[in-house]
């Protein structure tokens, strides 16, 4: 009765038949057992992408994807276009100048989301970029980044396009073929609803064209050998994966092929809306631009007078419901409620009904029930719920 319910943009609960697919005896990962569970798991992690690019587990966090994308196409001095809005954003920018690429920031302000036309801009003034990358989903200021715009602009230039949709794939629309997307990573602990420890990442023709002429500066994350290793009947990894996490990987994408994943957006798209409703019923503000909004995670700002330890710690310690900080400089100013993987209007009522208890437990001079009416008032005005 007191176990945790998690509203974090990651890691998200995960269905009881993926732990129990996990628990399954462990077989050779070389073996041709093994290798239809990689066949499959791939193939569906490419219908999930939308494309007809082959896909790749890799067994580390979305951060060992994000590297792949950066490592195997960037040389030392080699100039990527890096847009920074948030944290995500600038780790796409350390990892660029870790493998010795030379970035070029486009700052945007946090909250917001970019503007397609200074992409435009900078390509044009620029030579020689050699990769833009941009994360879908900045789960750190709740904000959405329009790829598809984005995508649209950067084909007409001569660089790749690398999107993370780390916190956004299931769970938001990512076309991988159809926003003109070269590189597309991914994780499983956010709207996949997996446990954490899996990556996934794609690469189109154009982008292998340049991966195969990189002189890449990573070892384990060697794109070319997951090429080769996979290009083998049956596949393989090349080095030892998470047997256990492949398996758990597999059964959450089955979820997913089973819900449809159209409907499964559908349902994010819901639940952010439901949350956002009902977060405004309180009197409380969004930190995001609202045509910038997540689907897939909502940032509020802290109520004035409230710590953070007086907000999270009561929703934690007395309604066993986690939420997120802030982070880097929004710590302490913000809270974050992620509705992604798994949720439903169960788990978006149950958060807004102790948000509720909790403000006004802390003084405020709110009318419960006006939160999870507004909660209800959506869902109830969807045909699906």
């Amino acid at each position: 009765m007191y176990e945790t319910l998690l509203m974090i943009p990651g890691p998200t609960r995960v269905a009881p038949r993926v732990l129990k697919a996990m628990s399954e005896n462990i077989v050779n990962h070389r073996s041709a057992l093994f290798g239809e569970i990689l066949k499959d798991t791939n193939e569906m992690m490419s219908e999930v992408f939308q494309t007809e690019n082959d896909s790749y587990l890799i067994t580390g966090s979305g951060t060992a994807a994000m590297e792949a994308a950066v490592g195997n196409i960037v040389e030392k001095g080699d100039k990527v276009l890096n847009i920074v809005g948030g944290k995500f954003g600038e780790r796409f920018m350390q990892i660029t100048e870790a493998h010795g690429g030379s970035p070029t920031e486009l700052s945007v302000e946090w909250g917001h989301a970019v503007n397609p036309e200074d992409v435009k801009y900078i390509l044009d003034e620029e030579e020689d970029i050699k990769a833009v990358t941009i994360v879908h989903n900045e789960t750190s200021t709740g904000v959405a980044n329009p790829i598809d715009e984005v995508g649209k602009i950067v084909k007409d230039y001569d660089a790749l396009y690398v999107v993370d949709t780390v916190s956004s794939l299931g769970g938001d629309d990512v076309f991988v073929d159809g926003y003109g997307i070269d590189i597309c990573v991914t994780g499983s602990q956010k709207c996949l609803a997996a446990p954490p420890g899996m990556a996934a990442i794609t690469l189109s023709d154009d982008a292998w064209n340049v991966v195969d002429k990189t002189e890449t500066s990573t070892y384990y994350l060697n794109m070319k050998k997951y090429r080769k290793s996979g290009d083998k009947v049956p596949p393989e990894t090349p080095y030892t994966p998470s047997v256990s996490l492949m398996y758990a990987m597999r059964e959450a994408l089955n979820i997913i092929m089973e819900e449809g994943l159209e409907e499964r957006v559908i349902r994010h798209k819901m639940a952010a809306k439901a949350t956002r409703a009902g977060v405004k019923a309180l009197g409380l503000e969004l930190f995001a631009q609202d045509d910038a909004a997540s689907n897939t995670v909502t940032a509020i700002k802290m109520p004035e007078g409230v710590t953070d330890k007086d907000m999270r710690g009561t929703m934690r310690n007395k309604y066993h419901i986690e939420l997120a900080g802030g982070q880097d400089h929004l710590k302490g100013n913000v809270f974050r409620i992620g509705h992604m993987g798994n949720i439903t209007h169960r788990e978006i009522l149950t958060t807004i009904s102790a948000l509720e208890m909790t403000l006004k437990e802390l003084g405020f001079n709110i009318a419960l029930g006006e939160g999870v009416a507004a909660v209800a008032d959506t869902y109830l005005g969807c045909k699906s719920f």
